[in-house]
């Protein structure tokens, strides 16, 4: 992703969006929430680039910053809460419209980020099933979106979604995880045991009922 319409494009395709030029200075292009009129992405040419405004959690800030050199502190907008990516060639499509999902999460106060959170919830050594965080996420009827927002989960270090399996304590199949057995040695490691790519829930799942 290099260019401009690009981003808008991507930005446009989540619910309720759509687009404003509000400074009166068309290289200032912001997508915006319908209903509460907040901006999720600012999108602008700064120094020959096209650069990309986008919310982040002040504790996973810095993560983006430290894998790419052009994802900077945000340009004009609260260093802590913002960065600003610089469509330079760098950084793969994956990972920018991760971050511009999650600056949508963020913004809207999605069922994304409430399933994020609650992920994170999870202690070590204990796993959760699709419902059990979907209920946690505030709406137990949204379990497959659950499995959606995990597998494009926009930060595995701090989101553990290796610890959600499915009712049966059944593990993610070999296209989740970067590979089959990857989610059983990250349990494993967890404290977890696994057996034929099974948890037993009676022992290492959360204690509220299902």
């Amino acid at each position: 992703m290099k260019t401009r319409e690009e981003a808008l494009k991507y930005g446009l395709s989540f619910k309720n969006t759509y687009q404003e030029a509000p400074f009166h200075d068309p290289n200032w292009q912001l997508v915006r929430i319908k209903g509460t009129g907040k901006a999720f992405l600012w999108t602008y040419e700064r120094d020959g680039y096209v650069n990309l405004n986008v919310k982040v959690d002040p504790e996973r800030a810095y993560i983006w910053r430290t894998k790419y050199k052009s994802v900077i502190p945000g340009y004009h907008q609260n260093k802590d809460h913002w960065n600003t990516i610089i469509l330079d060639g760098s950084i793969p499509d994956k990972d920018i419209k991760a971050m511009i999902a999650d600056s949508y999460d963020l913004i809207s106060d999605s069922p994304t980020r409430r399933i994020y959170e609650a992920v994170q919830k999870i202690p070590k050594g204990h796993v959760a099933t699709y419902a059990q965080v979907a209920e946690m996420a505030g709406d137990r009827k949204m379990a497959r979106a659950v499995g959606n927002a995990l597998h494009r989960n926009p930060d595995p270090e701090n989101i553990p979604c290796f610890r959600v399996v499915n009712a049966k304590g059944e593990l993610a199949g070999g296209f989740a995880f970067g590979g089959a057995e990857i989610q059983a040695r990250l349990l494993e490691e967890d404290g977890v045991k696994v057996i034929n790519g099974k948890v037993d829930l009676k022992v290492f799942g959360l204690t509220f009922k299902e």
